[in-house]
């Protein structure tokens, strides 16, 4: 990965650090991208003393605020002549529903719709650092996720933090296989997965005390960080998949998704939605 530039959301801690640490083993330019300048500083600190590599740079962006979104893209563009590897790794379940700064419902916004308008944003970098790869995390909960298009923010619907975390998953799911479409001929490639259940931090801090009683007695069951970093390292980098756009990956091989987000009518629904709600188009 020498000479190329890789940007990784939520790489402070769990997979997102380790997919930083990683490439930058591999020799890469990792910028990694954290909601929190001091955790993000202290997670450079640790993946430079681990690899040597004096290639690494810190962002602050909050992938939940439009405007954060915004002015991340506008740094990358300033600092940096090309783009070889978009990692959206950042990603949160919120027990409650809340609002984005956007007013946005919480979940929606961090996990798939802010994403989303990096994506956007940084896809004329990627396109003339071709070829290049977008790499979406999602998660094997978007199996049991149910789409409704009229109330993805949990307006009437009873909001419940597991159905949520599931349904941005099913959209981001849906937006990858629909970008991969679009971006046929380009030379960048869009390809999602499931990292594996992972022991990360990702359970809320106000969880119920049961909740977080479960995630401590299973934690010993779950995969490492590194381990579950694995699939998107393999995404990233791998000559295998160099030309392969637009699949969900298991354990670094291609699996089926949840037939709604191979839906063509429902693809073209979602995507219509999230054009209009991030104000962008490819």
């Amino acid at each position: 990965m020498t000479g190329k530039t890789c940007l990784v959301t939520g790489a402070n801690s769990g997979i997102g650090k380790e997919t930083a640490l990683g490439l930058a083993r591999l020799g890469a330019r990792v910028v990694l991208v954290c909601r929190n300048q001091q955790k993000g500083e202290e997670a450079l600190g640790d993946i430079r003393r681990e690899t040597g590599s004096s290639s690494l740079d810190l962002l602050i962006a909050d992938t939940s605020s439009f405007g954060s979104v915004r002015a991340l893209a506008v740094q990358v563009h300033e600092r940096y002549r090309r783009l070889d590897v978009l990692l959206n790794n950042a990603g949160a379940a919120v027990r409650y529903r809340m609002l984005s700064a956007d007013g946005i419902e919480m979940t929606l916004a961090g996990n798939y719709l802010g994403p989303v308008l990096l994506t956007f944003l940084l896809l004329d970098l990627l396109k003339s650092s071709a070829p290049s790869r977008i790499v979406n995390v999602s998660s094997e909960a978007h199996r049991s996720a149910r789409l409704d298009l009229n109330d993805l923010q949990y307006q009437t619907r009873k909001y419940k933090s597991i159905a949520a975390y599931s349904q941005s998953k099913l959209l981001m799911n849906a937006f990858t296989f629909e970008l991969a479409r679009r971006l046929e001929g380009t030379g960048v490639t869009a390809n999602c997965l499931h990292p594996g259940v992972v022991a990360t931090n990702i359970v809320p801090s106000n969880a119920p005390a049961v909740v977080k009683m479960g995630f401590a007695v299973m934690k010993p069951f779950l995969l490492s960080a590194t381990r579950g970093a694995a699939v998107s390292l393999y995404l990233a980098t791998s000559p295998d998949v160099a030309t392969v756009s637009g699949k969900y990956f298991v354990k670094s091989k291609p699996a089926d998704s949840n037939p709604l987000s191979r839906d063509p009518k429902v693809a073209a629904a979602i995507w219509q939605w999230t054009e209009k709600m991030v104000g962008a188009t490819l």
